[in-house]
């Protein structure tokens, strides 16, 4: 069955950077577009990033343009989430999600961004 496994959440100051990984199994990764979601304290769970299959093609949520790179190694099975130049705001869990007929999700690694 689809499994994500989330990694690389931690507490960082602002300015600083984290890359966030994503190892999926259970489907053919290559084929699915692959999205980063996060959801703050209090706050619905909202779009961050996404890649797709064909191309690579990106698409990010205005708050991090800039500032967050997706990329996917389809060989590793893997999506990341480049984070640079972080924010008290984009504290939040973040989540790995593939659409494959419905919505799957990691478990969610916890970033935090505090001085």
């Amino acid at each position: 069955q689809v499994h994500l496994v989330e990694s690389g959440g931690g507490l960082v100051q602002p300015g600083g950077s984290l890359r966030l990984s994503c190892a999926a199994s259970g489907f053919t990764f290559s084929s699915y577009t692959m999205s980063w979601y996060r959801q703050a304290p209090g706050k619905e769970r909202e779009l961050v990033a996404a890649i797709t299959a064909a191309y690579g093609r990106t698409n990010y949520a205005d708050s991090v343009k800039g500032r967050f790179t997706i990329s996917r190694d389809n060989a590793m099975n893997t999506v990341y989430l480049q984070m640079n130049s972080l924010k008290p705001e984009d504290t939040a869990v973040y989540y790995c999600n593939v659409f494959r007929l419905r919505a799957y999700w990691g478990q969610g690694t916890q970033v935090i961004v505090s001085s």
